[in-house]
């Protein structure tokens, strides 16, 4: 309600990076959706991944009992800015999060971990086509190999070759249009130093205070419970805090980016809050404490 009230004239949307663009071109430019389209079908691709992502959660069982808890904290998650309501490249590789991260959780049960790394590192591979700063979910590949298996090389080595695989190709469509310094300067953003100064505007920032007390509250459950439950759910919110720390780190491979890159901190970051809310035991408190932050969320988005 608080975009449509106050709606865009002009709302772009960068479906691929500029070096995906080249070789694979999507008719999408600002005349393909309207401003309210546009918002419409970014609802409705948060609806789906919400499904998505929650049956994953349940699928997986990290939390104590099946529910509609993540799926709940994954859409207020989404709406916490204006930018996260409006299609982007971020909102799109979400489905590739969810999907890398539901291969992740599965790493512990297979006994060969080598075509699952391989076929996550691919996956990587597309969301850097996508946006670029997906690259850096490369380091979960690794983290995650080293919080549930013992070390093999060709494990290690698989997720790289997958990824490797993808931009092979990209490469060689570069040498045969004569482009290959094109191809050379898609990695140029990875030497960026990371920023040592932020310029913040905090009035902005003041929905997060809910959202950061509840991932404290979360924290210490976890801490409570954490040699209470079963090692694969140990290693699985150690995996995911990773995963979030990865996704908000990633912004320094992009210096222009916008605030809905933090978008790919939701997936993570829902798990972590539905955890806290499915062992909570006073009622009144957390209830509350969630009506505190949707009703945050409706102030900020409308003033």
């Amino acid at each position: 309600m608080a975009i449509f009230v106050d709606l865009p004239p002009v709302l772009n949307f960068e479906f691929l990076e500029p070096y995906a663009n080249f070789f694979l071109h999507i008719p999408i430019d600002d005349n393909s959706f309207s401003p309210s389209a546009n918002i419409f079908m970014a609802s409705i691709l948060v609806y789906i991944q919400a499904i998505i992502f929650n049956r994953v959660i349940n699928n997986h069982g990290l939390l104590s009992k099946p529910g509609y808890l993540p799926a709940l904290l994954f859409i207020t998650g989404t709406s916490l800015f204006m930018p996260f309501l409006i299609l982007s490249p971020p909102l799109i590789c979400n489905f590739l999060i969810i999907w890398i991260m539901d291969k992740f959780l599965k790493i512990g049960k297979a006994p060969n971990a080598i075509m699952l790394m391989f076929d996550i590192g691919v996956i990587i591979a597309l969301g850097t086509l996508i946006y670029f700063p997906f690259m850096m979910m490369l380091l979960m590949i690794w983290l995650s190999l080293l919080l549930y298996r013992s070390f093999n090389w060709r494990e290690w080595l698989s997720g790289l070759i997958g990824f490797g695989m993808v931009f092979f190709f990209v490469a060689v469509f570069y040498y045969w249009q004569d482009e290959i310094g094109m191809f050379y300067r898609i990695w140029l953003p990875l030497t960026n130093k990371f920023p040592s100064v932020f310029t913040i505007n905090y009035n902005d920032y003041l929905v997060l205070v809910p959202v950061l007390v509840m991932m404290v509250l979360a924290m210490i459950q976890l801490r409570e419970n954490f040699f209470h439950s079963f090692i694969s759910t140990r290693k699985a919110f150690q995996m995911l805090f990773f995963m979030f720390l990865v996704a908000v780190a990633s912004c320094y491979t992009k210096p222009d980016f916008r605030l809905y890159h933090f978008l790919l901190c939701v997936p993570p970051g829902s798990v972590l809050l539905a955890y806290y809310f499915s062992n909570a035991t006073k009622r009144w408190f957390y209830e509350s404490l969630f009506l505190v932050l949707v009703f945050t969320i409706q102030y900020f988005l409308f003033v």
